[in-house]
C-alpha cells in the first residue's frame, strides 16, 4: 500500500512539474494588411500553426486580430511575426 501511495506521488509530482515548467504566452497581433475575408483568416493559420511552440490561434475578422498562445521556450513574438510573411 505504501509502495502504490509513493507511486502515485511521483507521477503526481512529475505531472505538475511537466504542466507549469512550460512558459505559456499569450499574443495579440494586428494584421498588416488588414484580414479581410474567411479566406484570409485560414492562411494565417495554416502559416503561423508550423511555427514551433504555438498552442493556439484564433482569428478575429471584426478587429482584424490574430491571439496566439505560444510556449515562449521554444519560440519568440519575433519569429511568430516572421511566420506571417
Amino acid at each position: 500500500m505504501i509502495v502504490m501511495r509513493t507511486r502515485l506521488l511521483f507521477v503526481a509530482f512529475a505531472l505538475a512539474t511537466v504542466c507549469f515548467g512550460k512558459d505559456i504566452k499569450i499574443v495579440v497581433l494586428k494584421t498588416q494588411p488588414e484580414m479581410h475575408c474567411a479566406n484570409c483568416e485560414k492562411k494565417i493559420k495554416d502559416n503561423i500553426r508550423f511555427e514551433k511552440g504555438v498552442k493556439s490561434i484564433k482569428t478575429d475578422l471584426d478587429s482584424k486580430t490574430v491571439t496566439i498562445e505560444y510556449d515562449a521556450d521554444k519560440t519568440t513574438v519575433e519569429k511568430i511575426i516572421e511566420g506571417f510573411k
